[in-house]
């Protein structure tokens, strides 16, 4: 027997906080009958519905994306643009993407079907870190460097130290190249991170989550996780190790 809200969030269609709370509203009903209580339990002979729609349990899918510039983190945009999902039309399951990246932002993106999974690699709090190579406008003194290792405040709050190094220098055309570590996810965090200290990103590009990384692919491509890697990530931010030194 599983919990009501695992089993939902299994199924993909919701993380396991945020079916619980379709849970509490009354959204979600068991073998006809509304179910309320977070504690219920469920085996797989139980019809599960939410919102009137029976529950499908999907086989689990896992899949890394090189996104480009100009794609949308969603599955779809009401301005008609090109969202991630158009990269996966063989995949029958409904997969979501993991967090986002700006849309001038490149670089490697998760998605995935599981909603657990989901929610443990997303949140701050499981420290999963992600590394950005930048190029920024000017020469970042190792004092402005040194902020954002400190941590710096924005408008909603200061960030959690970073790990950053400079890479290139062009003095010529007065920009650099800086690589920059962080775990936590606010939006358009090191676009952010870079302007407060007067150093603004001309191009980002993610290029590794946790153990992952772009290996072997162009813009555009995508693989399916092997198991052995989805099992790495789950005990990265399980052991809250974040990535191995």
């Amino acid at each position: 027997m599983e919990r009501l809200q695992k089993v939902i969030a299994h199924a993909g269609v919701a993380s396991r906080r945020k079916a619980e709370e379709m849970i509490a509203q009354g959204m979600v009903s068991v073998n006809g009958k509304v179910v309320k209580e977070l504690g219920t339990k469920v085996t797989n002979s139980d019809r599960i519905e939410v919102n009137g729609v029976p529950l499908e349990q999907e086989g689990k899918r896992y899949f890394l994306l090189y996104k480009p510039r100009g794609v949308i983190s969603a599955v779809k945009d009401d301005k008609g643009r090109k969202v991630v999902t158009d990269f996966f039309p063989h995949v029958k399951e409904r997969i979501y993407p993991i967090g986002r990246l700006d849309y001038d932002t490149s670089g490697l993106l998760l998605l995935s079907n599981d909603g657990e999974f989901t929610n443990l690699l997303a949140h701050p709090r499981y420290e999963v870190q992600k590394t950005y190579i930048a190029k920024v406008q000017g020469i970042p003194s190792r004092e402005a460097l040194k902020k954002l290792e400190t941590g710096i405040n924005l408008e909603d709050g200061q960030t959690a130290p970073a790990k950053v190094k400079m890479k290139s220098l062009d003095k010529r055309k007065g920009n650099s190249i800086v690589e920059i570590i962080i775990h936590e996810g606010r939006n358009r965090q090191v676009r952010r991170m870079m302007e407060a200290i007067g150093h603004p990103v001309l191009k980002l590009k993610r290029e590794q989550y946790g153990t992952l990384n772009l290996y072997g692919l162009n813009s555009g491509d995508s693989r399916e996780l092997t198991p052995h890697e989805v099992k790495q990530l789950r005990t990265l931010a399980e052991t809250g190790k974040g990535l191995p030194r």
